[in-house]
């Protein structure tokens, strides 16, 4: 969390994990599309040649409060080819909570738990505690075949602390819910760690209202992204 005084701002970095291709980039481009103008800034990507994510994407989602401070969040995905780990590391730096995307893909099995792995890994080496940061699991593309069921997700959401949530990110299913679930756990996690509801007189329910109020929900199910990683 970063706090500027003389603008009265507070910062958070979101940032949206997984294997390549699993759908962080679609994420943050259906929260794009599903955000009033109002409420965002512009969705920068980096990507490759092939049309894959390279660096990073970033969305900018603001809001004001009713004590005059404002709340940018700041939505970041990393690379998920294995190459990149570098900049993954670099993304997550100074991280407030962490979505993973996972594959719903049976054949993924082994790159979701590899890029799990990476990120506890990468966690540790930026000094961010795996057991108290913010973390929800997304599992994306329940559209396609051979997918792992839906007992098979419910008990690996029993089975850890982390929610658990399902979703067709390119139609827009489950991408809000996922976002604020994360953002529920984040502003918990403040509270306890930096007084943040006390400091900045911010409670839970106006800083997800004020996000929720710039969404369009009718979108949902209308959408047509085109997948990415």
């Amino acid at each position: 969390m970063q706090f500027n005084i003389a603008q009265k701002e507070v910062t958070l970095k979101i940032v949206y994990y997984g294997p390549a291709l699993s759908g962080k980039t679609t994420n943050l481009q259906a929260i794009h599309q599903m955000i009033r103008q109002e409420g965002r800034g512009r969705l920068m990507t980096l990507d490759t040649r092939d049309d894959r994510t390279l660096f990073f994407d970033l969305l900018p989602v603001f809001f004001s409060t009713s004590s005059g401070i404002k709340v940018k969040l700041k939505l970041f995905t990393v690379p998920g080819q294995v190459i990149h780990n570098s900049t993954r590391k670099l993304v997550l730096a100074g991280a407030d909570a962490v979505a993973f995307i996972a594959d719903s893909q049976i054949s993924l099995n082994d790159a979701n738990n590899e890029s799990w792995n990476n990120l506890m890994d990468n966690m540790k080496a930026n000094g961010l505690n795996p057991d108290e940061i913010p973390v929800v699991i997304q599992f994306n593309k329940r559209d396609l075949p051979n997918i792992k069921s839906d007992a098979e997700i419910d008990m690996i959401a029993r089975k850890g602390r982390e929610p658990v949530f399902k979703a067709v990110a390119i139609k827009g299913f489950g991408v809000i819910e996922t976002l604020f679930g994360l953002l529920s756990l984040t502003h918990r996690y403040l509270c306890e760690r930096h007084n943040f509801e006390t400091k900045f007189k911010i409670s839970q329910t106006e800083f997800l209202e004020n996000i929720y109020k710039h969404i369009d929900l009718s979108l949902v199910g209308k959408l047509d992204i085109k997948p990415k990683a």
